[in-house]
């Protein structure tokens, strides 16, 4: 059974920086696996953020996030990281982990099979 569990959200201020990591579990990767990481903020529709293959060739990032996000996998222990700097109160919401199998990086929320519960980002200004 194929599990992914966010950790590392919280309360930070603008300019702070935060790590979110995936736990995957269930799952053997392929090299065309994606791993992906989105968010959803109240009232809004659930949005791309950025995503990696699994072979760590290419990543996807949405224009708000680039050049302060940064999206991680370690092979070995089969976790995903969003390693996030320069927090603005926009990056507000729940960031949720999704996987997609033998497919390509997609920004779309319904290619993607799985999903964590989702954990919270909250920045004050």
């Amino acid at each position: 059974q194929v599990q992914l569990a966010e950790s590392g959200g919280g309360l930070a201020q603008v300019g702070d920086s935060l790590r979110l990591s995936c736990t995957t579990s269930g799952h053997i990767y392929s090299n065309n696996d994606v791993v992906a990481w989105f968010r959803q903020a109240p009232r809004n529709e659930r949005e791309f953020v950025a995503a990696i293959l699994w072979s760590g060739a290419n990543t996807t990032y949405t224009d708000s996030v680039k050049g302060r996000f940064t999206i991680s996998r370690d092979v070995a222990k089969r976790m995903v990281y969003l390693q996030m700097n320069s927090l603005q109160s926009e990056d507000t919401a729940v960031y949720y982990c999704a996987a997609r199998f033998f497919g390509v990086i997609s920004t779309r929320f319904y290619h993607y099979s799985y999903w964590g519960q989702g954990t919270q980002v909250t920045v004050s200004s």
